[in-house]
């Protein structure tokens, strides 16, 4: 017997949009203490610790290794299960392992705690399934939601980081981070009831809210037929993981963000450090590096809506110019090392990253389709995994080796106008010879 499901024409406010809101809200608070935090807790957390800055980097480098072996897993059960069970108990094991961090008292310790339950609470709540949640709502919206909750993310470093390095210089890092802790549990019933298992054919509806001309109940695989109709509008089809490996421009992009992602942890891990290190007060070096996330929320925003409406073969150019605005800011401060080409430094960084992360997401679902999503994310994380875990512990490692950072700097220069090059490469690919239905995503 076919299930019927309730088609409602006209909404006040489209359900996915609260997925989004709700996403951006978590990267909110939670991002301002882990990602862009762990750069104002560096040097306070190597000296209580008595760690070196190479050892210190190196639990980054463990949280992506642990990040990138659970990401074909979370991706998995996002796509078979839904994402709302998968991110709440992600988010209660990120606020228990902030909230542990008040116990450690050695390298054992902190490399448990941050390394691995912190990093499996983010990888679970704030990563690959928030993702997965608001792409399988939206299509022809999807570039304009995701940057929205990218905006919300950028924020953290511009709202909630000054808020972090102010509770540290009040209360340390440890109650610091016990604050942190309890605020991602606050946010559990946002979780819990504002992110929908299913994408929304399931209830009804289809795609960014689109209206059917339909009354009543109807077959949920008429449905769900009527939202691949919908997609294929904008040339979007839905790939397998299996069908979407046997693409060049997947491997191309793995290699592209393979380069890329050598920079991202090196500058947000290193960023206060490397300010402080030219005689700027904590304060606004933290200040610095807000003002690097807030140019880039611009960037989040327009770069959203230009995937939007883009031809899905111009995509990966406009890649190409958000790694290129990175690179120029590299450039100018390899230059002239000073203070104020540093800044022109952030300032482009931040322009170039925002852009570069709205386009990522939405090209990656544009290529290969919603069914799929999370899955092809997950694996794609675990094959840019290795490159996560040597940039953060290799740049720590030159300035403990040369009491500099410019060397590490120069390579990843070299790295990221790789990425540039390699980018352009890869076209949109051909679809499948078979479509099958959205539940066989592997």
């Amino acid at each position: 017997m076919a299930i019927e499901v309730p088609v409602k024409r006209k909404h006040k406010i489209f359900p996915g949009w609260w997925t989004v809101l709700t996403g951006g809200i978590l990267s909110l608070w939670g991002f301002g203490f882990q990602a862009y935090g762990f750069s104002a807790f560096l040097k306070p957390l190597a000296a209580d610790l008595g760690l070196s800055r190479a050892v210190t980097s190196g639990v980054s480098s463990l949280s992506r290794l642990e990040g990138g072996l659970e990401a074909p897993l979370a991706g998995w059960l996002a796509d078979k299960y839904g994402s709302r069970g998968i991110c709440f108990i992600g988010v209660f094991i990120a606020g228990l392992g902030f909230s542990l961090m008040y116990f450690v008292h050695s390298m054992v310790s902190f490399y448990l705690v941050w390394g691995v339950i912190v990093a499996i609470g983010f990888n679970l709540g704030l990563s690959v399934p928030v993702d997965a949640a608001i792409a399988k709502w939206f299509v022809k919206k999807r570039g304009t939601a995701l940057s929205i909750r990218n905006v919300l993310s950028g924020l953290s470093g511009v709202l909630t980081l000054p808020l972090v390095t102010w509770l540290l210089s009040q209360y340390g890092w440890r109650v610091t981070l016990v604050i942190g802790g309890i605020g991602m549990w606050l946010l559990l019933p946002l979780t819990w009831f504002l992110i929908k298992p299913h994408r929304p054919e399931y209830y009804g509806l289809l795609p960014d809210g689109a209206e059917r001309d339909i009354g009543g109940t109807a077959d949920i695989t008429a449905t769900i037929n009527a939202g691949v109709k919908y997609a294929a509008e904008v040339n979007e089809v839905e790939f397998t993981l299996r069908q979407a490996f046997k693409t060049s421009a997947l491997w191309i992009i793995i290699f592209a963000n393979s380069m890329h992602g050598m920079v991202q942890p090196a500058v947000s891990l290193h960023g206060i450090p490397l300010l402080t290190d030219m005689g700027v007060s904590p304060m606004v070096a933290s200040g610095a590096m807000s003002l690097m996330v807030f140019m880039s929320i611009p960037g989040r925003f327009i770069g959203g809506v230009v995937a939007d409406r883009a031809p899905i073969g111009y995509l990966r150019y406009i890649l190409a110019i958000s790694y290129s605005v990175q690179c120029i800011g590299l450039l100018i401060f390899l230059k002239w090392q000073t203070l104020p080409t540093a800044y022109i430094f952030f300032i482009l960084y931040g322009i170039g990253m925002g852009a570069g992360m709205a386009i990522n997401a939405p090209l990656r679902g544009r290529y290969y389709g919603r069914k799929g999503f999370a899955t092809i994310g997950g694996a794609m994380s675990l094959l840019n995994t290795p490159v996560g875990i040597i940039a953060p512990v290799y740049v720590g490692w030159t300035y403990d080796a040369t009491g500099s950072y410019i060397k590490a700097l120069l390579i990843l220069t070299a790295l990221l106008a790789t990425a540039i090059i390699a980018i352009c490469f890869a076209k949109p690919p051909k679809p499948p010879a078979e479509v099958g239905d959205i539940t066989k995503f592997l």
